[in-house]
Order: structure tokens, then C-alpha cells, then sequence
């Protein structure tokens, strides 16, 4: 099955205007990762899906291919289906957020894996422990809880589960690592689903599926990255990717 990685980006953040073009290490952010994204030997391809010239030009100046998409989108799996319309034959989609400049091929790897023996299986989302309670209580870390299937039940950008019984320290919590593949099917039929009222309130992509009744498998990742949504957070991962053996690859 031909897979491939399309990466939504576009200039109008409310959080952080232009954050895909930001410089990190001497680099745009966008070009991290998508030059991380396509060391994955599970891709044939990685696109990245815009509306913004400004973006085409930073991402056609390192090479990299891109797909001009509508302006329109409040959603990034709706742009990256957009954009994969444009490549017919490729039946697994995966999406990786703009924002995540620490993103290793191998999250991609094990996030594709079980569709290999799932042929039912619509939509997979990577999940990591939570290891710093400031990290929990930040809006703008999507928590997640998962059923004893390691299926999502709900995504907020507020602190769940409650600790009120046990404190942080003795729960573990998850969030959701925006490395989310989609069968082709599901991604298509994501667009046509209407959007969905917790959806809206919580801004999360993955709440339309939920709401429609529709699974999103949650898988493990080792690897803790950091998504970059404001000033601050651009800098903390500047300080992290300083060491990154990854760097020397490009």
C-alpha cells in the first residue's frame, strides 16, 4: 500500500503567526520537519499542504514538494485531504502537524505499523506519558484517555483525567503526538462528516471522528517531543534539538 506523509501548514496561527517559516538552528521550522518526516523507510513520498505562498517558496527553496491547497480549511486533516486527492494511489495518508520540528521517522514507523495487520482499522493517533505536571495543565497540550483497548474515548485541551485523588504524581496521563495516519477512506470520509460541536469548542481534529461514533486507535511512542505553538515553546525546543543526532543527517 502506498504511503505517504503530507504536512499542513500555514501562515495565520492565532497562537503564533508564521510559525512554520520560524528559525530554528539556522533552518525554518517546516524544514525540520519534513526532511525528519522523510528518513521514514515507510513513506514513498512527504508533501507538504499550504495556502500560503510564503511557505511554498521557504519549502521549494530545501527541495521539498508541495501542494497548494484552499484557504479555507479550519481543520488540518481537511487540507491534507485536499492535498491527497492529488495523489490517487496512495492509500495511506499520514499527517504530521507543522508544529512539530522534534518529530523522529521512527514515530512514523510505529504509528503506520498496524495497519498492517488491522485491514479495518481507520485512523491511528500516537500517544506519550505526560512527565511534567506544567506540560498537563497547558491548554495547548491535547490530553488524552483511552479505553482498555488503547482506543481514545476523549481529547481535551484541558487537564484530563482528574487527579484529584491521587495527584499527578501517581496518575499517568497522556497526550496526543500529532502524527496521525489515515486509511484513505477515512481521511475522505472525515471531510464529509459535519463538524461537530466538541470539535469546535476544543479546536481537536480527531473530536469530529469521535463524535460520529468512528475509532481512533491510540499507539505508544517512546520519543518525547514538543510542539511548538508560541515564542516560548520555539525556544525551548531550539534548546533540545541542540543535541539531536538527527541534525547531522541534513
Amino acid at each position: 500500500m502506498k504511503t505517504i506523509a503530507v504536512i499542513p501548514a500555514r501562515m495565520g496561527s492565532s497562537r503564533f503567526p508564521g510559525k512554520p517559516i520560524a528559525n530554528i538552528l539556522g533552518r525554518p521550522m517546516i524544514e525540520h520537519i519534513y526532511k525528519r518526516v522523510a528518513m521514514s523507510p515507510s513513506l514513498d513520498a512527504t508533501y507538504i499542504a499550504t495556502c500560503d505562498d510564503e511557505i511554498r517558496e521557504v519549502a521549494e527553496s530545501f527541495g521539498a514538494r508541495v501542494i497548494m491547497t484552499a484557504d479555507t480549511h479550519e481543520r488540518a486533516s481537511d487540507r491534507v485531504a485536499e492535498a491527497a486527492a492529488h495523489v490517487p494511489d496512495a492509500g495511506l495518508i499520514v499527517m504530521v502537524q507543522g508544529d512539530e520540528p522534534m518529530t523522529h521517522p521512527d514515530m512514523i514507523d510505529t504509528a503506520v505499523a498496524p495497519f498492517r495487520h488491522d485491514p479495518d482499522l481507520g485512523c491511528v493517533n500516537l500517544a506519550r506519558r505526560i512527565e511534567h505536571e506544567a506540560d498537563y495543565l497547558d491548554f495547548n497540550t491535547i490530553k488524552v484517555v483511552m479505553d482498555q483497548h488503547d482506543n481514545a474515548l476523549y481529547m481535551s485541551r484541558r487537564p484530563i483525567p482528574s487527579l484529584a485523588k491521587t495527584g499527578f504524581a501517581g496518575t499517568v496521563v497522556y497526550k496526543q503526538v500529532c502524527i496521525i495516519p489515515f486509511r484513505r477512506d477515512t481521511l475522505f470520509q472525515y471531510t464529509q462528516l459535519p463538524p461537530t460541536p466538541l470539535e469546535q469548542l476544543e479546536s481537536i481534529d480527531m473530536l469530529r471522528l469521535l463524535e460520529h461514533g468512528l475509532p481512533v486507535r491510540m499507539v505508544h511512542t517512546e520519543y518525547n517531543t514538543q510542539a511548538v505553538d508560541t515564542t516560548a515553546d520555539l525556544l525551548r525546543v531550539e534548546k533540545l534539538m541542540q543535541s539531536d543526532p538527527l541534525l547531522s543527517h541534513y
